[in-house]
């Protein structure tokens, strides 16, 4: 149950396929603390949903006619007016030829089709709490993808020369996180509180202007500190 004074979670739903948009909305709907606001079956809609809907969660799916999921999230991720908006991205397979893309253009994370219901509910509260949905295999799809992608004309200069902005215990904790190891298990591998984490963690977002830990992860691999193991 929501606290009493927290309202319940508010998700916007965008997939060009009816029932499973039907699909969501029953799951989200029986759940106490959350609520669907709106449904989009293209990225444009969601967009003009989220400008007028106030969602908290946005589930994305990548591919849509038109205005597909990646534009749409590029959207509503660079709009001021829409900073509080989290965006969680639906794909058939998680290591998605759009994954990186998509964290890129500003999701807190991705989440697999066939993933079980109580996955998708645990989505919505951890991206609405402003944490990165990176589970171990998906980290590892992103990993494979920026192998693949060395070049992207995409990544941010002058991220690698704010780290030097960044303390030595952060820019350790920043490692564990590109890991997509959680506070608790960062805590337990520095042997230190998962608070102190937390602190760690918000402090680098902070410093290098990251809208939440999976742009922490972006930028981690985008500016050489970490690099992906080639074994």
């Amino acid at each position: 149950m929501p606290a009493p004074d927290r309202p319940a979670i508010r998700v916007l739903l965008a997939d060009d396929q009816a029932l499973l948009r039907s699909a969501f909305r029953v799951l989200v709907n029986s759940e106490p603390d959350m609520t669907v606001v709106g449904e989009a079956a293209d990225g444009a809609e969601a967009l003009e949903l989220a400008r007028s809907r106030d969602p908290d969660v946005v589930l994305m799916d990548i591919r849509m006619p038109g205005t597909d999921g990646l534009a749409a999230t590029r959207a509503i991720c660079s709009d001021p007016a829409l900073a509080d908006v989290r965006v969680v991205m639906l794909t058939t397979f998680e290591v998605d030829e759009y994954v990186v893309q998509s964290l890129r253009a500003g999701a807190s994370g991705f989440l697999g089709k066939g993933a079980e219901p109580e996955e998708l509910l645990s989505a919505i509260r951890i991206a609405r709490a402003g944490e990165a949905l990176l589970s171990p295999a998906a980290t590892k799809g992103l990993i494979a993808r920026f192998l693949a992608q060395p070049g992207e004309p995409e990544r941010p200069a002058g991220r690698a020369v704010r780290l030097d902005a960044l303390t030595g215990r952060e820019r350790e904790v920043l490692v564990q996180v590109a890991g997509g190891l959680s506070n608790d298990e960062i805590g337990e591998r520095l042997e230190v509180s998962p608070l102190t984490v937390k602190t760690h963690v918000n402090r680098a977002m902070a410093k290098l202007g990251a809208r939440d830990r999976a742009q922490l992860v972006v930028i981690a691999y985008e500016s050489g500190l970490v690099r992906p193991r080639t074994d």
